[in-house]
């Protein structure tokens, strides 16, 4: 049975036997937190990651056999009993004051919502074209109005009704982003420490996974597939609203530029071989 005031916190996790006890911890160490409930929904895991979220009392685990975050979503939402939800990726450890502070920013019976905290990127030991990379995408616009790059999103029960099942694409978190008005994205007064990538290498990768579903998604959505309106990449405002006004960060901007071509054109590449492969079955 559906409960309006229960919190359903999902958790999709993919080989995260590492990370995904202290995740486990820091939702119980809740201070003052509303009734809710954990679903874990391990995918094509081949570590520990059932095992160790099995051993944590009160949490409800999936253990699906295919990898894939989206099935994981949707499996996990399947088994929700709350109307809000708390989308959590397995390496964010939530602040002991976030759901006493998400329960007041989406009341059980409030208007379609979506909630982030603020988020504190970790940089310490980085080398430096990582540290210059997030000199600039910490002061994007895009990152102070949108709900993605934090690793948890929260809806609203409202909200939450606004979709029926997560679509088939990489960017769950820019789908979430295109279905709420910026008047209704809310900052909590809280902040989650946010992982960096370890090296340069990794750093590319990643940002050129990300663009490779932020594409899709765009296209899904100018092509009628999905009801949405995705925001719309703005591929200079690193120059025209962080360098520009602040001239000293141009070293900086320059890394930052060189580091998102890079991922563009792996990017495209990897377009290139799937549209290629697919077409050669």
């Amino acid at each position: 049975m559906t409960t309006e005031n229960l919190i359903s916190i999902i958790v999709a996790a993919h080989d995260e036997a590492a990370v995904i006890g202290s995740c486990l911890i820091a939702i119980g160490a809740q201070r003052d937190a509303p009734p809710y409930e954990i679903i874990v929904a391990a995918n094509g895991c081949s570590d520990a990651t059932v095992e160790v979220a099995r051993g944590h009392r009160g949490v409800t685990v999936l253990d699906l056999p295919q990898p894939g975050k989206t099935a994981a979503l949707n499996a996990a939402d399947r088994a929700a009993h709350g109307f809000r939800r708390v989308y959590l990726d397995a390496d964010i450890l939530l602040p002991p004051d976030y759901l006493a502070q998400l329960d007041r920013a989406l009341p059980p019976q409030g208007p379609p919502r979506a909630a982030v905290p603020h988020r504190h990127l970790q940089l310490t030991g980085r080398p430096w074209p990582i540290r210059s990379y997030f000199a600039i995408n910490q002061r994007l616009p895009a990152y102070h109005s949108g709900l993605f790059g934090r690793g948890v999103i929260a809806l609203s029960g409202r909200g939450r009704t606004r979709f029926e099942r997560f679509p088939d694409v990489i960017a769950d978190d820019l789908f979430l982003d295109s279905i709420f008005d910026d008047s209704e994205k809310l900052r909590l007064d809280t902040t989650v420490e946010v992982a960096t990538p370890q090296r340069t290498g990794q750093l590319i990768n990643r940002l050129s996974r990300v663009r490779r579903g932020n594409t899709d998604l765009r296209r899904a959505g100018s092509d009628d597939q999905l009801p949405v309106s995705v925001r719309p990449a703005d591929r200079w405002a690193w120059l025209r609203d962080v360098v520009l006004p602040e001239p000293r960060l141009a070293p900086a901007g320059a890394v930052y530029a060189a580091v998102t071509v890079i991922a563009a054109v792996l990017a495209r590449r990897a377009a290139a071989g799937t549209a290629w492969n697919s077409g050669d079955r």
